[in-house]
């Protein structure tokens, strides 16, 4: 944690505080059918991951499901809250999420320049990495609440279809938004100044 630079420190502080703020007020909680809903709060995570590498994003990870805990403990909303008092279905998923997503973006991007490959490589990285992401927390959160007898298999499965496609499919457009947006991949343009200065 000493070795790491200032505005990694930040950014993962800042994207922790966002994951946080969507949780507390359930905005990062989208209605979807059948009075379920889509979550978006593991986006910060896999954004952390790719902009500033998997230390970064598992720090945001491991905030965020520290935070799911506290929240499960104190202020549960529903009758699954309790399963998420066990750390190993709040907080290993989560700290899993970033490095999940980076190790898929890396292996996508390679060695990507500015050139005119750069948006093609650089977005399917960043799609995929989201979708990997996004898989791995939905994919461990769910294995835990089956393994501590929460939810039947069945219905895990179930779950996994009808929530998790679509939550990989908003994470992966939400984070190309955002980590476009700060590399301006998709124009070919030129990223912006800031993330030249990290070069």
């Amino acid at each position: 944690m000493a070795d790491l630079p200032v505005r990694k420190i930040a950014i993962a502080g800042v994207l922790s505080a966002v994951a946080i703020v969507l949780g507390i007020t359930r905005l990062g909680f989208i209605p979807w059918f059948s009075g379920a809903s889509i979550t978006i709060m593991h986006v910060p995570v896999i954004v952390a991951a790719i902009l500033e590498g998997p230390i970064v994003g598992a720090i945001v990870g491991l905030l965020f499901g520290v935070f799911s805990l506290l929240q499960a403990a104190i202020a549960p909303t529903g009758p699954v809250d309790v399963a998420f008092t066990n750390p190993l279905i709040s907080v290993l998923p989560r700290l899993l999420v970033g490095p999940a997503a980076w190790i898929v973006w890396r292996l996508i991007e390679g060695k990507a320049d500015s050139g005119r490959l750069f948006g093609l490589r650089s977005s399917a990285a960043v799609l995929v990495g989201a979708v990997a992401g996004s898989a791995t927390n939905t994919g461990l959160v769910l294995s835990g609440l089956g393994l501590f007898n929460f939810f039947p298999w069945p219905l895990i499965g179930t779950v996994a279809v009808a929530n998790g496609i679509p939550e990989a499919a908003v994470a992966a457009l939400v984070t190309f938004a955002i980590v476009g947006a700060w590399k301006r991949f998709p124009s070919g343009g030129g990223r912006s100044r800031l993330s030249r200065e990290e070069e």
